[in-house]
């Protein structure tokens, strides 16, 4: 079903032009999660998605790394999270987290444009991996960034040589889309996830609050605690563990880390 073009949505004091936007779009789904609490402002409809070209050492959902996932399409997702409306009250609404969503954002842009015209929040939780500063890209990223109320990007770390390690990918692209994001106005959490001996080094992090710094839009910065949580997963997946024996931190850790970011 394709939503007419052009049509202006007026929601109180802002508006949202919607183009011609394929409602049978389907995607590819990971799992739901009907009353998340972290993951964005409010009472939160978290969907996640398959699908990751990152191979985080730390990952605890290593089960989403494959693009393979239960097939829906944006109008019946909608028509499945829109039940949930009367939980989210002013400041709460859905999230599309990953896997990397942005590995799906024709889908994603579809589901949140039919939430924009009910005038629901919408959020975006991702890694930023898959930011390509190339006109066709970037023109469905606008579209994508349209109907996106929030952007929660994940920093896993500065310096380019260790995030190869941790991640498998460099970060050059990531912090590019950061900087993208501040320069149009997008509003964003950043969130860095703490795992000592690794991701904890003090001057990675005095870089990261430099380049926090640098941007405009950032309304929050959260240290996530290193877990063993996903260490299942990894098993059955018949996968190792690359972090066996890493302890998660401490509590003064855990402070020391939020000091250097400022937070």
């Amino acid at each position: 079903m394709l939503l007419p073009e052009p049509v202006t949505l007026y929601f109180d004091k802002w508006c949202v032009v919607m183009n011609s936007v394929d409602t049978d779009i389907v995607g590819n789904i990971h799992a739901f999660e009907s009353f998340g609490l972290v993951d964005g402002p409010g009472v939160r409809y978290v969907i996640f998605l398959k699908g990751c070209k990152m191979r985080c050492k730390y990952c605890h959902n290593p089960d989403t790394w494959s693009g393979e996932g239960e097939k829906w399409t944006a109008q019946e997702l909608w028509n499945k999270v829109r039940r949930y409306k009367n939980y989210w009250k002013n400041n709460g609404g859905i999230t599309v987290s990953g896997g990397e969503p942005l590995l799906q954002m024709d889908f994603v842009t579809s589901l949140f444009s039919l939430a924009k015209r009910e005038g629901i929040s919408t959020a975006l939780d991702t890694a930023g991996q898959p930011f390509r500063n190339d006109p066709e890209w970037l023109e469905r990223f606008r579209k994508l960034s349209e109907v996106t109320d929030l952007f929660i990007l994940d920093l896993k770390e500065m310096d380019s040589a260790g995030h190869t390690k941790l991640t498998g990918v460099d970060n050059s692209n990531i912090l590019e889309m950061g900087r993208w994001l501040s320069e149009h106005g997008k509003k964003m959490w950043i969130r860095h996830v703490l795992v000592p001996g690794i991701t904890d080094d003090e001057k990675d992090l005095l870089l990261m609050r430099k380049y926090i710094d640098s941007l405009a839009t950032v309304e929050k910065v959260e240290i996530l605690p290193y877990h063993t949580l996903g260490v299942v997963k990894w098993a059955e997946s018949g996968m190792d563990y690359p972090l066996q024996g890493v302890p998660v931190p401490t509590d003064e850790e855990t402070e020391r880390a939020k000091s250097l970011l400022g937070i």
